[in-house]
């Protein structure tokens, strides 16, 4: 690696959204370090997948120093360009049951809000001297959730994404005069192996585009908010659903 070439640092790499971005960032020319809670997987095919792969449950906030130390022993020259932070998770109930207020526990709040938001604040926290030095940026990822009741999502998962909007906000303040810009995305329906029964029709209810989001479409607008096409947007969250938000 050249230390003329930018570092992605991309958690919940796994599938979906997080494959699609992998793909693009490469194509352009990044070296692209991937965090899942699952070991390398072979159906990850692009160039050094399994090199670039650190195995680590946000979950466990204890772990989080370690995995912060992970990535820093891997970049040349002190330097983390962008952090996107898509790992996420949305427990369902038996048959694919939305969890709402009365089906949530305390263990299953405290699992969704450290996998979704709080993970997302300490590694941030923990990197920000690296992307300091880079002039780098951040995304988190939200969800169309965190703004509206969805059919599908759960409770503990809404209020995690409507509090990492508010994160993001916090974060565009708190860096932007570091040279650290904090930017959202907040995808709709798209095209995934998560999708739950009844997408369908909800598309065809409620999307003004009438069709699923392609994950190319997100890891696009994801690169534009780490590239320098976007270097005066900060503490944005850009609505990505075909108009459903609307």
């Amino acid at each position: 690696m050249s230390e003329s070439q930018p570092v992605l640092l991309l958690t919940g790499a796994s599938r979906g959204i997080g494959h699609a971005t992998v793909k693009l960032f490469q194509e352009r020319g990044w070296r692209v370090l991937t965090v899942s809670r699952q070991a390398f997987s072979p159906l990850c095919r692009w160039p050094n997948a399994r090199e670039s792969h650190i195995q680590a449950d946000l979950e466990d906030l204890s772990g989080l120093s370690a995995l912060a130390e992970d990535v820093r022993s891997r970049l040349e020259g002190g330097k983390l360009h962008a952090l996107v932070n898509n790992a996420g998770i949305s427990p369902k109930g038996p048959e694919g049951k939305r969890l709402g207020v009365i089906d949530s526990d305390a263990a299953l709040w405290t699992k969704v809000l450290n996998v979704n938001l709080i993970s997302t604040a300490l590694l941030a926290r923990a990197l920000l001297p690296e992307l300091e030095r880079a002039g780098g940026s951040i995304v988190n990822v939200t969800s169309i959730a965190g703004s509206r009741v969805h059919p599908f999502a759960g409770v503990a998962y809404a209020a995690s994404k409507a509090a990492l909007a508010a994160l993001t906000r916090e974060m565009a303040h708190e860096f932007g005069g570091r040279g650290v810009r904090a930017n959202a995305i907040a995808p709709g329906e798209i095209d995934t192996a998560i999708l739950s029964a009844g997408t369908d029709a909800l598309v065809s209810a409620e999307v003004p585009m009438r069709r699923l989001g392609r994950p190319n479409e997100v890891a696009q607008t994801i690169y534009y908010l780490c590239s320098d096409g976007s270097s005066y947007v900060n503490g944005a969250e850009i609505h990505i659903n075909g108009g459903q938000h609307v």
